[in-house]
């Protein structure tokens, strides 16, 4: 997309608004739905235990709520994860960011990584609700990267994403590029992971990024509207 068609408005819609610590609390999170609220981003990112709280505090909006499943080291079974997402689902999630498993990956295993994604995508699909996987590519080569987005291309998740921001390393513009190259419209890109200013939020949507995860949403609009202001 070009950047340099974007306002303050559409460009807070690429934000899933992000507040995933474990140390989160209740006036942390509602602060975080607010601040949601005022920019009008797409999405709260969050852990599944909060996900009944932050969607109270926004029904009467057009902010969803996601919950991040089996997050952040994605090392729990299938029928785990799939319970994990039919509950928060229950609970008000309109979106779902899971982190598959890397470690069978790392096995070279992608026929486990296929069915772990079309259990959780078919769940996502029954609710009419959006279905994001996260590779944490800080752990992966770029083979392994690829062979995880061709399983995506064939199951069409609405996105895969970079990264937790949890491991070694977040979103890189190389990443981005080859994810976006992969998939090739079967599903969307969101970046995510070390993402706290303008310039380098605008660099991942002009690869392709759709959505960016950060808990950086206001300074990157500040940013913005810096740059507009010139």
């Amino acid at each position: 997309m070009k950047t340099s068609e974007l306002t303050e408005k559409t460009l807070a819609k690429f934000f899933d608004h992000t507040l995933l610590k474990a140390y989160a609390t209740e006036e942390d999170l509602l602060a975080l739905c607010k601040e949601a609220k005022e920019m009008g981003t797409a999405m709260v990112a969050i852990n599944s235990y909060p996900v009944k709280l932050c969607k109270e505090y926004l029904k009467d909006t057009d902010v969803h709520v996601g919950a991040a499943i089996s997050f952040p080291l994605g090392q729990t079974t299938i029928e785990t994860k799939v319970f994990e997402v039919k509950k928060s689902i229950e609970e008000g999630a309109d979106e779902i960011d899971y982190v598959l498993n890397i470690g069978k990956v790392k096995e070279g295993n992608y026929a486990y990584i296929k069915e772990e994604m079309e259990a959780i995508v078919s769940v996502c699909k029954e609710h009419n609700v959006l279905s994001k996987v996260i590779f944490e590519n800080c752990y992966l080569t770029k083979d392994e990267i690829r062979e995880c987005a061709l399983v995506a291309k064939e199951v069409k998740p609405d996105y895969i994403k970079t990264s937790t921001g949890f491991g070694t390393g977040g979103a890189t513009f190389e990443d981005v590029e080859l994810m976006v190259k992969t998939v090739d419209g079967a599903c969307k890109v969101k970046a995510a992971g070390g993402i706290r200013d303008w310039e380098t939020c605008k660099k991942m949507i002009e690869l392709g990024a759709s959505r960016i995860g950060t808990s950086s949403s206001k300074k990157i609009l500040e940013g913005f509207k810096a740059e507009q202001g010139k």
